[in-house]
């Protein structure tokens, strides 16, 4: 699960449309948790039903934006290829249940590329996480979600906050993730999200080390051509927002545009939580 880094769960503010560099071009990256109409209480907030999230489908389809995955956009922020006209992407947190069944067959009905984030030890057997419970997909239909035409990224392994960890335990979430999802793919991963949208500038660096080419924040804000690699802004999709919600950030507004750098009130919080942890040790990023 993801919220936008900083607020502490609370729905800040949508800016206006006017918000933003003129000179940036606007990329939605569209943040799904589980698409169901019977979500477990925690989660139900940033839960879509399957109509509604048929209808945002439609109305990406219906922009004449070009769906992409997230290597796409990484290979325009490390400068290897041009981006191609109005772009978006749609990611998914944490693999639950719907993902690799009506949500995947949702996304290839309409030739819909996405990203999945998986939580992977909520999806072993006898796996640690710190993610209440709920119905989640398992580790061996992660090559399906990929044949699927979904990209895979990683969400670390337990969903804790990464800025108030040590750096053992923030070695162990972002390397140990990446393995045993490389081991399911027979193949690298490059990308990783953010639980809850929460990194620092060690985070961000011990994200490149462990081999990540980048990683997706939250901000509740759009993208861009300028965006940072290792903090790529993402919109989250709450069950609140409305068709009309989706058209407008579509359309490249709506919502701050991304790069910009944290208030006063983000780095905050992020003290506050990190002292909180040194006290009670790690936490569920939720």
């Amino acid at each position: 699960m993801t919220a936008a880094a900083g607020s502490g769960g609370r729905r800040p503010a949508d800016p206006g449309p006017g918000d933003g560099d003129g000179d940036r071009t606007a990329i939605p990256v569209f943040l799904y948790h589980a698409v169901t109409d019977d979500p477990p209480s925690w989660i139900a907030e940033f839960t879509v039903g399957p109509k509604e999230f048929a209808a945002h489908l439609d109305a990406v389809v219906d922009s004449g934006r070009t769906p992409l995955t997230i290597s796409a956009l990484a290979d325009h922020l490390a400068g290897r290829a041009p981006l191609p006209p109005r772009p978006v992407l749609l990611t998914f947190d944490d693999g639950f249940a719907d993902l690799p069944g009506p949500t995947a067959e949702a996304l290839a009905a309409r030739s819909l590329p996405a990203t999945a984030y998986l939580t992977t030890g909520a999806l072993a057997p006898g796996g640690r996480s710190l993610l209440p419970p709920a119905p989640m997909m398992t580790l061996d239909r992660v090559a399906e979600l990929e044949r699927s035409g979904m990209e895979i990224g990683s969400h670390t392994v337990t969903h804790a906050q990464l800025d108030t960890l040590s750096d053992r335990r923030l070695t162990y979430e972002l390397r140990a993730s990446k393995d045993v999802l490389e081991d399911a793919l027979g193949h690298a991963v490059r990308h990783l999200a953010y639980p809850h949208g929460y990194n620092s500038a060690k985070v961000r660096a011990m994200a490149a080390r462990a081999g990540y080419e980048t990683a997706t924040a939250v901000r509740h804000a759009l993208s861009s051509d300028r965006d940072e690699r290792y903090r790529i802004a993402r919109l989250i999709v709450r069950r609140s927002h409305t068709v009309a919600d989706v058209r407008a950030w579509l359309a490249g507004g709506g919502a701050r545009v991304a790069p910009y750098r944290d208030g006063p009130k983000t780095i905050a919080w992020r003290w506050y939580r990190r002292a909180r942890a040194a006290v009670r040790g790690p936490s569920f990023a939720g």
